[in-house]
């Protein structure tokens, strides 16, 4: 349930349609230069070279690239959580073992989404990683992040919250979805960095 006043609330639908339209005028180009990209930067972070255990995602439609940074991290001997939709909109987790470990999942007619296709963790998983990849629109100067609407990472981050854990939050992001300010609701949490392809940007 949403806290916004309505003049917020209206500024967050706004700001979210406006990326998404700018999202869908990238080129094939445009995707493949990102992914490459976001895959240096993210490796070249600390919290990732340290990290074991790294919570990810596999992206879709226009959200910058991850599966280049997925298999990197699997070559590097990381253990990569990824999630699974559950019907109230809470994650499950599984874990990625290279492309021939995802499934396709059709979404109510919606869209497809690609989940690990082996054994379910539950949804406390999360809690033995230590960095958090979130997808996300937007962040702003103080790490608050725009995300879809749907409400799964704020559960995430939620019960990352109540268990007193801290693993590394990073969400990935074009380098035009860093701006000036992102509306947010009592319950949102920031960010600690964001990597876009030109560079990587600290909130912490």
């Amino acid at each position: 349930m949403s806290h916004l006043r309505p003049e917020e609330d209206s500024a967050k639908r706004s700001l979210r349609r406006g990326i998404l339209t700018v999202r869908a005028r990238l080129t094939a180009d445009d995707a493949r230069e990102t992914e490459a990209s976001l895959a240096a930067r993210a490796l070249e972070l600390p919290e990732l070279a340290r990290a074991r255990t790294v919570a990810a995602y596999v992206s879709m439609g226009s959200e910058p690239g991850t599966r280049a940074l997925l298999d990197a991290l699997h070559a590097r001997g990381v253990r990569v959580l990824l999630p699974v939709l559950l019907a109230d909109n809470d994650l499950d987790w599984g874990t990625y073992d290279g492309p021939d470990s995802l499934a396709p999942v059709r979404l109510g007619g919606r869209m497809t989404l690609l989940e690990p296709a082996g054994t379910r963790l539950g949804p406390e998983a999360v809690l033995g990683a230590d960095a958090v990849l979130l997808p996300g629109l937007a962040v702003d100067g103080r790490g608050m992040r725009l995300g879809r609407g749907g409400g799964s990472y704020d559960r995430v981050l939620a019960r990352l919250e109540r268990a007193g854990a801290d693993p590394a939050l990073v969400v990935l992001l074009h380098d035009s979805e860093v701006v000036g300010h992102v509306p947010e609701e009592p319950h949102d949490r920031p960010v600690h960095a964001a990597v876009t392809p030109s560079g990587v940007h600290r909130f912490r």
